[in-house]
């Protein structure tokens, strides 16, 4: 039940928050579902929006950054330790993102006790 209703708020949270930040509409919002978490693609409009607003912050207070997982492209600029640990907040992987001309971010609510104890993925793309 707690991972339903978190799961709610977090992608409502992105949703609202693309739509009203981003172009005016959430309908470039990709949902994606597996069996183990949901997410959503959000367009390069959409990350600038969210990156340059309160969401990020809001969520790692309710999403400590230890329980947050990052899937970097490899030419980041953002540090990893030897352990390949990255030392970032949710906000600095979406600004990278949305800083390059086609970058995006893909956001995941993972599943309890799935992903080594991660509650929320978000991967960077761009070419």
């Amino acid at each position: 039940m707690r991972f339903a209703v978190l799961t709610a708020v977090v992608l409502t949270a992105f949703t609202a928050a693309a739509a009203l930040l981003g172009a005016g509409s959430a309908g470039a919002v990709v949902p994606i579902g597996q069996p183990d978490r949901v997410g959503m693609h959000l367009n390069h409009e959409e990350t600038m929006a969210i990156a340059d607003g309160p969401l990020p912050a809001l969520v790692s207070m309710v999403v400590p950054l230890n329980r947050i997982g990052a899937g970097l492209k490899a030419d980041t600029e953002i540090y990893r330790d030897d352990n390949g640990g990255v030392h970032a907040s949710l906000r600095q992987i979406m600004v990278e993102a949305a800083d390059h001309p086609d970058g995006t971010v893909i956001l995941y609510v993972n599943a309890p006790g799935t992903r080594d104890g991660r509650v929320l993925d978000i991967y960077q793309q761009w070419n």
